[in-house]
């Protein structure tokens, strides 16, 4: 009898097609729920029914008609897949799983860093792109070498390995492989366009269209897909003037090709505008670095803290569904720090990674100098936060207390979030 029931997922989700391209080889009768009243994401995927049946909340998500319920795209895909695709023997059918795990490790991660910003769904970091494209560059030739003698991945048919990997690169393919860039790989290229000629990948992906000029990143697009106008050039307030106070350290070097050429207010101290604040930055962190944080380090903060000169704030990372592996989230992280390096003297944060792989989310308290969004007084540093959505805190209100306590000190309940914690990092 032939797999059938509702795949609930979003428009152009392409870890859906997996199950839907492997539905037309197999005979699964699916039926796409992606759009109002059916479903939508982001509040149907939060209620309770939903909850119930899949927990984690994730899309998409498969419920059959007989009641069987399962997440996680590669599930969803082999459950409604037939034997052909999974593989006829167990050596085929590891084969096929170690090219759909190749597809989630080694594919997705670079060809997210690349392709996201491109579409306006995440920030642009140059070093982070280059980063990405060398990565490509790769796992593309892993491809091409072992397609010089396949027609596909594993046997002669096409399998859940081919589904995957094709489903993994559609978007580079779309968006950023223009010709001089894909040439070399012309083994990949045969096998990619053979596999978008079968009738079944056509019913889902109907005509792809390869690309034939990399697309880049727009900073007007990125900011109204926030949800944002795009601001004009921040001018900023000349530095207040301080007796023996030594010239403030070069910048950095510039990270990003769409930049401004620097100006000689650039070189002046970011923060030299505000007034001096009892407040002592360095004397905290030694500190919690040193003390106790509970017993000594949060006792301070709160007895020294500066409210009219400095401000708390927490962030939470936008796009939580495109994390996967846990270290790759960590790396994220550790690269913002490493980018707001000559920041640390007006800052200081504690940002934890909640969850496991396919399943995390990030989010921190932030301390800074001032009453606004550090990052806006120096374009250095504006590379990463708006992947971040940020809310200023009260510091008088129980709610700020708690939360410094919970994200200081790595312990307690964590009830914004709904996933348990599983490391943090501090930017001091």
């Amino acid at each position: 009898m032939a797999v059938a029931g509702t795949l609930y997922t979003y428009p152009e989700n392409w870890r859906a097609f997996k199950a839907l391209i492997a539905a037309q080889y197999s005979g699964a009768k699916v039926k796409v729920a992606s759009s109002p009243p059916h479903f939508h994401f982001g509040q149907t995927n939060k209620t309770p029914e939903f909850l119930r049946k899949f927990p984690l909340g994730k899309v998409p998500a498969f419920e059959g008609d007989d009641g069987f319920c399962v997440f996680d795209s590669n599930a969803i895909a082999y459950y409604v897949s037939n034997e052909e695709l999974r593989g006829t023997t167990r050596e085929r059918a590891a084969e096929i799983v170690q090219w759909v795990n190749f597809a989630d490790s080694d594919i997705v991660p670079p060809a997210s860093t690349w392709v996201f910003p491109t579409l306006g769904i995440m920030g642009y970091n140059k070093q982070a792109t280059e980063q990405a494209k060398e990565e490509v560059r790769r796992v593309l030739g892993v491809l091409d070498a072992h397609l010089r003698t396949q027609t596909f991945l594993v046997g002669e048919r096409v399998s859940l390995a081919d589904i995957s990997v094709v489903c993994a690169l559609l978007w580079l393919y779309k968006q950023v492989l223009e010709p001089s860039f894909r040439q070399p790989f012309v083994n990949v290229n045969r096998w990619f366009v053979t596999c978008l000629n079968q009738p079944q990948f056509k019913a889902v992906l109907g005509e792809v269209t390869l690309c034939q000029k990399m697309a880049q990143f727009d900073g007007k697009k990125f900011a109204e897909t926030q949800g944002r106008k795009e601001q004009p050039p921040r001018k900023e307030k000349p530095p207040r003037e301080e007796k023996k106070k030594p010239p403030p350290p070069p910048p950095e070097e510039q990270d990003e090709d769409d930049e401004p050429p620097r100006d000689k207010d650039k070189d002046k101290d970011p923060f030299g505008h505000l007034p001096r604040s009892p407040f002592v930055l360095d004397e905290f962190k030694r500190k919690f670095s040193n003390e106790d944080t509970l017993g000594v380090a949060l006792p301070h903060f709160w007895q020294h803290f500066d409210p009219a000169g400095w401000s708390l704030w927490l962030a939470e990372y936008r796009f939580p569904q495109e994390l996967t592996q846990v270290f790759m989230s960590c790396n994220l992280i550790t690269g913002m720090f490493q980018r707001l390096d000559k920041l640390r003297k007006n800052a200081f944060a504690s940002v934890i990674l909640f969850g496991t792989d396919h399943d995390s989310s990030i989010s921190g308290i932030w301390l800074f100098r001032g009453h606004e969004l550090a990052f806006t007084l120096h374009p250095d540093w504006q590379v990463d936060y708006e992947s971040y959505s940020w809310r200023r805190l009260d510091p008088g209100s129980a709610e700020c207390r708690a939360l410094v306590q919970e994200y200081f000190s790595w312990e307690g309940a964590f009830k914004h979030v709904g996933k348990p914690f599983n490391q943090g990092k501090i930017f001091k």
